[in-house]
């Protein structure tokens, strides 16, 4: 996209309003999340050849973070570009100069994230940026889960649900899908993320949600269990996870429930991450078949939540955010 303008550009710089997905596409902390994924693996990019030149990898990463943040599909992607100035700008396309990427390309590209598992490196890679700048601590971990609906109607193509989303109950409510688990720093900065169905225990997760150097751990009270508390005790991991009571004819005492009260003001910033991405962003059902296609789009979306949560921290000095 070069600096030249349309005269429609030039009107639309010039108008009296800054609109809400301008703003937050500017100050999203997005240029330090292209810079820091533009390189996780080039290899396996398309190379140009003689036939259809492939797009810049930083415009393609730009539209799958509006895809993230927009909860757009890949057709809804495309109309977007067209529809919004605010989003060419943000992707760096120009109507009157740059190929408008369609569907079919945003697709690939989607999939060639997913094939290569370029997702995971997005997170490595802005998690790294974090740690870089001591944003993202490693002194404790909160662990919690969230469950991800998934369509349970078999009026479909196959006439069947999708075989890797399954049926559990919480509280006296059914639920059909997935579950991520993640695991946080005490700010609430994920750098464990991983999908289940959603009958798995949360408690089942634990060890792969942790990094290995935590001095405490956070937890509610499925992850409760008094051999782990021993064990990590003994290794010197403080064991902050909220008791539950033995069963309803031994409820816990006022004692234990002031304990998990107190515990639970920490342990909540966990649940900070999961508001961004199911609420803001809307990631509160599946949009694909499949728990590997669903845990891609949870790391980038978990990366860019990560990114959201120090955007005041990422501006540069003097710089003001609006979000």
């Amino acid at each position: 996209m070069s600096e030249q303008r349309t005269f429609a550009s030039i009107a639309w710089t010039q108008k009296g309003k800054v609109t809400r997905r301008e703003r937050f596409s500017r100050r999203d902390g997005c240029g330090d999340s292209v810079g820091a994924t533009a390189g996780a693996d080039r290899a396996a990019l398309p190379k140009a050849g003689n036939g259809r030149q492939p797009l810049g990898l930083e415009k393609m990463l730009r539209i799958y973070f509006l895809q993230q943040w927009f909860n757009l599909s890949d057709p809804q992607a495309e109309d977007a570009i067209y529809d919004s100035e605010a989003m060419r700008r943000f992707t760096r396309v120009d109507l009157g100069e740059d190929v408008v990427p369609d569907e079919t390309t945003i697709l690939r590209f989607r999939h060639l994230l997913e094939q290569h598992r370029l997702t995971a490196a997005i997170f490595d890679a802005i998690n790294g940026l974090l740690t870089e700048k001591r944003l993202l601590l490693k002194a404790g971990t909160i662990v919690d889960a969230t469950i991800i609906a998934a369509p349970s109607s078999t009026k479909n193509a196959t006439k069947t649900r999708d075989p890797e989303m399954k049926q559990t109950r919480k509280g006296k409510q059914w639920y059909f899908g997935m579950k991520l688990h993640i695991g946080t720093d005490r700010k609430g900065r994920v750098h464990h993320v991983l999908a289940t169905p959603a009958s798995a225990a949360d408690i089942t997760q634990l060890p792969t949600l942790l990094h290995g150097d935590e001095q405490v751990l956070y937890g509610d009270q499925a992850y409760w269990k008094e051999a782990d508390r021993q064990a990590y005790e003994a290794r010197g991991v403080r064991y902050r996870v909220n008791r539950r009571p033995r069963g309803k004819s031994h409820p816990l005492s006022e004692r234990r429930r002031k304990i998990n009260r107190a515990r639970s003001r920490t342990r909540a910033r966990c649940e900070h991450p999961f508001h961004v991405v199911k609420r803001l962003w809307g990631f509160a059902k599946v949009r694909y078949r499949g728990l590997a296609k669903n845990l891609a789009r949870a790391q980038a979306m978990f990366a860019l939540a990560n990114l959201y949560a120090v955007r005041r921290q990422l501006l540069p000095a003097g710089a003001a955010c609006h979000l």
